[in-house]
């Protein structure tokens, strides 16, 4: 439920409360390549903490975020869902985002490591992330 939950936050432009499903201390990682292995060490599409989160909400919350605006609408599709013992969970997930007349698609899937119902980590592995992304600007 918490990571259905989390789309439909994101899709309804609810940011300040897709940032409360997270800890205190979290991170968001999006490699850069397939089989990224330590963010630390790697080149990253993202890799945000807390902070850098409230950032970029409130960036969108001024209107002065050109790549989003006109602001995007979305569509997620989130499938395969699969929560394991160990506090792990993963899904596959599609967006459809149309923006200024186009529309683009994501797809790929995201892990999660939680923790007190909370979004500790969540790494998002998108299918083409070794590819020109032209800019992706949206949550994901």
């Amino acid at each position: 439920m918490l990571l259905e939950r989390e789309a439909r936050l994101l899709d309804e432009a609810r940011f300040e409360e897709w940032l409360g499903l997270f800890a205190p201390q979290c991170a968001y990682w999006i490699p850069a390549r397939p089989g990224a292995g330590d963010p630390r060490r790697e080149v990253a599409v993202a890799f945000d903490d807390r902070r850098r989160l409230e950032d970029r909400i409130y960036r969108l919350r001024t209107g002065s975020a050109w790549s989003q605006a006109p602001a995007s609408r979305t569509v997620r599709l989130v499938t395969n869902i699969e929560v394991f013992e160990n506090s792990m969970a993963r899904s596959n997930f599609l967006i459809s985002e149309f923006r200024s007349g186009e529309t683009r698609r994501w797809a790929g899937w995201c892990g999660y490591r939680l923790k007190d119902c909370k979004i500790e980590v969540k790494q998002v592995n998108l299918l083409d992330c070794d590819q020109n992304l032209r800019n992706p600007s949206l949550l994901l």
